[in-house]
C-alpha cells in the first residue's frame, strides 16, 4: 500500500466528497423526471410533456426538501445526544481531557469545542455540531481511562479535524437525504399494503413511484457511506499533521478496534459519526465484498497501515 502524502489525501478525499455530494440532488432531480416521463402516455410528444411537467414541479419538490432540511438540521444536535447517551464532562472532572483539547486548539487556532462524556467502558468517540455554539468533542469513559496521553490526544485530534473540516455538516446533509428516500420509500410501502389496488392508473404511479424511491434510497445510502469513510481517512491524516505523532493514532485504532461496541447506539446514521463503527458487529454491514459499499467506516487495519508509513 503506497501512501501518497498527506497534502494529495487531503485533496483526493474533499474532491471525492464534493463528487458525490453533488450526486445526491442529481438523483433526487432525476428520480423526479423520470418518473414523470415514466406516467406519460406513448405519443410523439411525450419527452416535451415530461420536460413540462418537471420544471413545474421542480419548485415544488425544492421547497419540500427544503423544510425537511430545516426541521432535520436544527434538531440534529439533540437526536444526536439522546442517541448516544452523551453528556457534559465538568472540567473539574477530568482536567487531563481539557488540558489535551485546550492544547491542540491553541496549536491549530481552532475555538474551544464543548467536551461531552459517554459513559460506557468501551473505546470510541465522535464529534458533532454545525457551528462554533455547537461544535462538541464526545468521548467514551473507557477511551478516557485506557488510552495514554499521546494515544488520546492523537483521538481528539482526529475528532477536532472532523469540526475543522465541516464533516459533521456534510455527514449531516447525506443523512437527510437518504432520510428523504427512505421516507417516501416507507409511504408508498404503506401505501400500496393499504390501498386495495382499487384504483389501476393510481396503482401503476405509486409501484413506479416505489421502484424509483427503492433505487434513490440504496444510491444516496452507497453515497453517504463512501463519503463516511473519505472523511475518516481525512480525519486520520489531519490528526497525524495536528499531532505530529501518527503512530500514536495507529496505536490508538489499535486498542478502538478491540472493543469500539457503545451500547446505547442502535442507529447506523448515527454510527458513521464515530472515529469506529460503535454497533456491534453482528448488526454491522456484512463482509463480503460487495458488501463493503455499505459500511460507514474503512477498514481499520487500512487506516493503520496509512498511518504507520508517514
Amino acid at each position: 500500500m503506497k501512501y501518497t502524502g498527506l497534502n494529495s489525501q487531503i485533496w483526493s478525499n474533499n474532491f471525492k466528497s464534493v463528487i458525490l455530494l453533488i450526486l445526491f440532488p442529481v438523483v433526487l432531480l432525476g428520480l423526479v423526471w423520470l418518473f414523470i416521463f415514466l406516467l406519460q402516455p406513448a405519443s410523439g410528444a411525450k419527452y416535451e410533456m415530461a420536460n413540462q411537467l418537471f420544471m413545474s414541479s421542480v419548485p415544488w419538490v425544492l421547497v419540500v426538501v427544503a423544510i425537511w432540511f430545516a426541521i432535520a438540521w436544527f434538531s440534529h444536535t439533540t437526536m444526536i445526544e439522546k442517541a448516544t447517551g452523551s453528556v457534559p464532562l465538568a472540567r473539574k472532572e477530568n482536567k487531563r481531557v481539557y488540558n489535551l483539547v485546550e492544547n491542540l486548539c491553541i496549536g491549530s487556532g481552532m475555538p474551544m469545542p464543548k467536551i461531552n462524556i459517554i459513559n460506557d467502558d468501551s473505546l470510541n468517540a465522535f464529534a458533532s455540531g454545525i457551528n462554533t455554539p455547537t461544535f462538541t468533542v464526545s468521548l467514551s469513559r473507557g477511551i478516557i481511562d485506557k488510552l495514554d496521553d499521546a494515544e488520546l490526544e492523537a483521538v481528539i485530534a482526529h475528532e477536532l479535524t472532523h469540526i475543522r473540516n465541516r464533516d459533521v455538516r456534510l455527514l449531516i446533509v447525506s443523512i437527510i437525504f437518504v432520510g428523504i428516500f427512505a421516507f417516501i420509500t416507507e409511504a408508498l410501502v404503506r401505501t400500496t399494503r393499504f390501498s386495495g389496488g382499487s384504483n389501476r392508473k393510481d396503482g401503476r404511479a405509486v409501484i413506479i413511484a416505489l421502484l424509483l424511491a427503492a433505487v434513490g434510497y440504496f444510491l444516496s445510502s452507497v453515497f453517504r457511506f463512501a463519503i463516511s469513510r473519505q472523511r475518516e481517512y481525512m480525519a486520520d491524516a489531519g490528526s497525524a499533521n495536528m499531532t505530529r505523532n501518527p503512530l500514536a493514532l495507529a496505536s490508538a485504532l489499535e486498542k478502538i478496534s478491540a472493543d469500539p461496541t457503545i451500547e446505547a447506539v442502535r442507529r447506523n446514521d448515527v454510527a458513521q459519526m464515530f472515529i469506529d463503527n460503535p454497533e456491534p458487529k453482528k448488526e454491522r454491514p456484512v463482509s463480503f465484498q460487495f458488501g463493503s459499499i455499505f459500511r460507514t467506516h474503512p477498514p481499520i487495519e487500512k487506516r493503520i497501515a496509512l498511518l504507520r508509513q508517514f
